[in-house]
């Protein structure tokens, strides 16, 4: 049974669908904290000290190249963890992780993580379930950025960012989505401004507005649902066996 949240603060959604005891092993460990836009949770080559469990909050993985350009390669929300690589093998990030929208996430020592992901359990096979989809994601993104127009990719990514956060709107400035999707920001000024002329959004001085989702949806790259598709069969399949 998961445990009861009464004050509403965890909606990480790894963390929710934790049985009660195994949860309250872990709370004392947890804190929440504020992941305010810009913050460098860590960064490739250095050892990750502490993971993050985003609630209303959305962080970026992204590559860096010695050119100084960044091309995002992945993003966790409320449905993941940042961190992976702590469980996975030695605990050195691959990428730099930075918070894209700002929110709360709980932080754990990288330490006490490890310890109960090899006790096995439902958090061990949660970790492991989120890490697929996130492989999946990671994948998927490769493929789109080289074979879907701007505007789709563009429409994916707003999607993406809505289910990482809960919420319709998303402080987003022309430059960084062009950094997030590898692109110059004139480009992404265009593409941006097809959604618009559509109704699906409104985009005016450093926020995006999603207006008609469904919408948003239809002009979107066949990436989103694909990637959603494999989130919610792994971790919310239908008969709650994880």
């Amino acid at each position: 049974m998961p445990f009861s949240n009464s004050n509403n603060s965890v909606i990480n959604q790894l963390l929710t669908a934790l049985p009660n005891q195994e949860y309250q092993r872990i709370v004392p460990y947890l804190e929440e904290e504020s992941l305010p836009l810009g913050q460098i949770l860590y960064q490739p080559g250095e050892p990750i000290l502490h993971v993050y469990f985003p609630n209303r909050a959305m962080v970026s993985l992204v590559t860096l190249l010695t050119n100084g350009s960044t091309t995002e390669v992945g993003m966790v929300g409320k449905e993941g963890m940042v961190g992976i690589p702590v469980f996975l093998a030695d605990g050195i990030a691959i990428n730099q992780g930075v918070v894209q929208l700002e929110g709360t996430g709980m932080k754990m020592d990288a330490s006490i993580l490890k310890r109960e992901f090899e006790r096995g359990g439902r958090l061990q096979r949660l970790l492991l379930c989120y890490t697929q989809t996130l492989l999946n994601q990671v994948s998927q993104t490769a493929a789109c950025n080289r074979q879907h127009r701007l505007e789709q990719r563009l429409a994916r990514w707003l999607l993406s960012a809505q289910d990482s956060i809960s919420g319709s709107e998303l402080r987003l400035t022309q430059e960084f989505l062009g950094n997030m999707l590898g692109t110059r920001r004139a480009t992404v000024t265009v593409a941006a401004g097809k959604l618009q002329e559509t109704g699906a959004i409104r985009s005016h001085r450093g926020k995006i507005t999603i207006l008609n989702r469904e919408l948003l949806e239809t002009l979107a790259c066949e990436c989103y649902r694909v990637v959603k598709h494999e989130c919610d069969r792994l971790l919310y399949p239908p008969n709650g066996d994880r």
